[in-house]
């Protein structure tokens, strides 16, 4: 690829607007203007200035007739696959600022000497194995977990966990499936190929769950550990459990709005947690053995997820709300998001933003962290007292009836909810509700009575059925 040729006043501006993601300064060519390249070519493209100091101050370098010729020479010969940038040499107020621009390399990762690096900001950083791996496969526009997992068999898969994917996928109404045939089915999504599973198939429908953890404890400071779980399960089942033990340690207040029913109102947004625990679990980097490891503290919860952010994308770019999504794990998240659990790909930040709107009181950061991504709710200020709940049956002399009223409600919401997803549980139920899980068990099983819900399945790995 050619790129355009900067004249000397495009290199003036370019210089007083200092390094950046694209441009470096060099006062002399040498091993790291090449390692600088390398950068640029693993990232967005770029330009080297030899002959302008650190401080942006234009030194000039001295060219000979085949100045040019030897540094591309030497460029070409210490890269693998080689770089052939394009070297023009500027005069600038007497002195000579030779301008190496590089374009964006098609197939990566490129080296140089055997190591790899990528461009962040104004500087380099040499990359990791897995960030390797993940530069090669997203170049060859395939992902990891699309990949067969080596000496993997069906037998190796659990039926019940297919079955129920087929019915969740079906009920979403997003794709269709025949759950007559769950290995067709399979095949039809890539999870299967030439009958081998792939890793995703693994990993979402595994008898044996393959160990990547997910690692949460309740802190009361940074040494003193109040509660500490560690989950390892299918993806599916694990994003639930975690969720649960999440839900369990999170302060919630009860609100009474005038009406019979109490409100229930929890320290953090439960969508955005929940978010935020799904791109952990759909986006991290399989290929590294750390655990996902989540801490909740008093004012705070943390989300650490292996693996930096993937495609080139940055912290800047997912603050914005048209950012471009890039897969790591295509069939993971393709497999969320056929059961409804996920929407449109690269929407969890933006939805985590709308969640938090009602949340003044909840910070939000994201930022990579120690090889992964690490994502922080922290409360800025003291939750709102909980309104003083008082007695609301006093004076009331019709309270026998009100109950009735309110738990016919309940239970048609309840039938809502198991027609738009017959696979969710009382807990889930319960959430979307505001009201415990004890009392939806109560109104499930007069719905049942009444012929009106009925399950289909064992306990664990069935769904509901809603008779019209």
């Amino acid at each position: 690829m050619t790129l355009p040729v900067m004249t000397s006043t495009d290199l003036l501006e370019r210089i007083a607007a200092g390094e950046s993601q694209s441009l470096e300064f060099k006062a002399s060519f040498d091993k790291t203007s090449i390692e600088t390249l390398v950068a640029f070519a693993n990232t967005q493209g770029g330009t080297v200035l030899v002959g302008v100091s650190n401080a942006a101050i234009v030194r000039g370098v001295t060219v000979g007739k085949e100045t040019l010729n030897e540094w591309l020479g030497q460029i070409k010969s210490a890269t693998s696959p080689s770089l052939v940038p394009e070297l023009v040499a500027h005069r600038i107020n007497g002195k000579v600022v030779v301008s190496i621009e590089v374009a964006e390399f098609p197939v990566k990762p490129v080296s140089t000497r055997g190591r790899y690096y990528k461009r962040i900001a104004s500087s380099n950083h040499a990359l990791a194995l897995n960030e390797i791996a993940d530069l090669y496969l997203l170049s060859l526009q395939i992902s990891w977990d699309a990949h067969t997992a080596p000496q993997a068999s069906v037998a190796d898969l659990a039926p019940s966990k297919v079955e129920r994917f087929i019915q969740r996928v079906n009920a979403s109404g997003r794709f269709e499936l025949d759950g007559s045939t769950p290995l067709a089915a399979l095949e039809k999504l890539n999870y299967l190929v030439q009958g081998q599973p792939t890793w995703a198939a693994m990993l979402l429908f595994a008898a044996e769950p393959l160990r990547h953890h997910i690692h949460i404890g309740r802190f009361k400071t940074p040494s003193t550990i109040i509660d500490d779980r560690q989950f390892t399960d299918t993806l599916f089942e694990v994003v639930e459990q975690a969720m649960t033990f999440i839900v369990s340690h999170i302060s919630v207040a009860f609100e009474f709005d005038g009406s019979i029913q109490r409100k229930e109102r929890f320290a953090y947004p439960l969508p955005a947690i929940k978010e935020a625990l799904l791109n952990a679990v759909v986006h991290r980097s399989y290929t590294d053995p750390n655990d996902i490891q989540i801490k909740i503290f008093d004012d705070k919860i943390t989300i650490f997820s292996p693996g930096t952010f993937y495609g080139g994308l940055t912290v800047a770019d997912i603050q914005a709300d048209n950012y471009r999504s890039s897969l790591r794990n295509k069939l993971i998240a393709e497999g969320f998001y056929l059961i409804n659990v996920i929407e449109k790909y690269g929407s969890g930040f933006i939805r985590i933003r709308s969640a938090l709107k009602d949340y003044p009181e909840v910070d939000f950061d994201v930022k990579e962290f120690q090889g992964g991504v690490m994502a922080t709710f922290t409360l800025s200020r003291p939750a709102s007292p909980p309104p003083k709940v008082v007695d609301i049956t006093e004076g009331v002399t019709t309270i026998e009836q009100t109950p009735e009223k309110s738990s016919e409600k309940s239970s048609e919401k309840i039938l809502h909810h198991l027609k738009g997803d017959p696979n969710l549980s009382a807990q889930a139920l319960a959430e979307k509700l505001g009201i415990s899980s004890r009392a939806v068990e109560k109104q499930i099983n007069l719905l049942k009575k009444e012929g009106r819900l009925s399950r289909i399945g064992p306990a664990k790995g069935g769904y509901w059925k809603v008779v019209e």
